[in-house]
């Protein structure tokens, strides 16, 4: 409980700072690379050297990167037919196809499925949702800012990516089945525990609510595609079409119906793909998932 305290403290203590003067009026560019360069990497390095691999992450697995996956087909044909601009096909893309899986998902797993829910849900996250974000949301990001964009320019954004590199380092080091001393894995996690904090300052020092803006269309394309029709065509694929059953595999579902991830919304505002329209999508996504989790954890207890 006290994980969504801080959810809902941080936004609206970044909200209140857009009316301190003394704060720097691009502090949230700084705060933004701090979070990249400091708090993922340590994210990384912290949980992935203790994930065990077995053929049961496939389902976990599938929901970040099966996930990125369906945004980028929806979003490409429905703004394509739309008209809508690169950017905002990128935006929506990107906010509506990574999950807020840790900053939201590890309290609310937690919470409902105890701490066996929490390491399924650390694989959809660690492996899954961290990687796709660093990986093929680089991508996209880079792609839909700058157009076309040569193969090299992308290799090299996605290999000096400071996650990434975060992640691959961990990665060896679960590969060799060794983990950092005691004292590092400490260090690790007090800096990967700042993404929340840091990152929800950020969105709410940026978010500015309009009644009249444009977004509002875009944000409900959005929202929409994440809070219903995503968990809804994993519910279709992991209990209709598969017959899977059990804890892991409704985590997994539960998972898919997150809010946008937080640093996803990070990523798109740095690269210019709608920065307003993305930080929407995290300050109305966030709250609004909580009433459409419990629809999703009542499907899954009675179906």
């Amino acid at each position: 409980m006290d994980s969504i305290i801080m959810l809902f403290l941080c936004l609206v203590l970044g909200l209140g700072l857009q009316h301190v003067k003394a704060f720097p009026q691009n502090a949230h560019q700084t705060l933004n690379q701090f979070v990249i360069y400091v708090s993922l990497p340590a994210l990384a390095l912290f949980y992935i050297p203790k994930i065990k691999l077995n053929a049961e992450l496939l389902y976990p697995l599938g929901i970040a990167w099966l996930g990125f996956v369906f945004s980028f087909i929806f979003f490409y044909v429905v703004g394509t037919r739309l008209n809508w601009s690169r950017k905002l096909i990128g935006c929506l893309t990107l906010t509506a196809g990574l999950g807020n899986t840790s900053f939201v998902g590890f309290p609310v797993i937690q919470a409902l499925y105890g701490e066996e829910g929490l390491k399924t849900a650390i694989v959809v996250d660690q492996p899954g949702s961290f990687v796709v974000m660093a990986t093929l949301g680089v991508i996209t990001a880079t792609i839909y800012s700058r157009g076309k964009t040569e193969a090299k320019t992308i290799l090299s954004k996605i290999l000096l990516f400071p996650p990434f590199l975060g992640f691959v380092l961990a990665c060896s080091m679960s590969a060799l089945k060794m983990d950092f001393i005691p004292d590092l894995q400490t260090v690790f996690q007090k800096l990967g525990s700042t993404v929340t904090p840091i990152a929800l300052l950020s969105v709410g020092f940026q978010l500015k609510i309009d009644r009249n803006s444009q977004h509002w269309k875009f944000l409900r394309f959005g929202l929409l595609f994440k809070l219903f029709i995503t968990p809804a065509i994993f519910f279709l694929l992991y209990r209709i079409i598969l017959g899977g059953k059990g804890l892991v595999v409704d985590v997994s579902i539960m998972e898919a119906a997150m809010a946008p991830m937080i640093t996803g919304t990070i990523l798109s505002a740095s690269y210019g793909l709608k920065p307003k329209l993305s930080n929407m999508m995290v300050g109305v996504g966030i709250p609004l998932s909580f009433l459409t989790l419990a629809f999703w954890h009542f499907i899954l207890k009675n179906f």
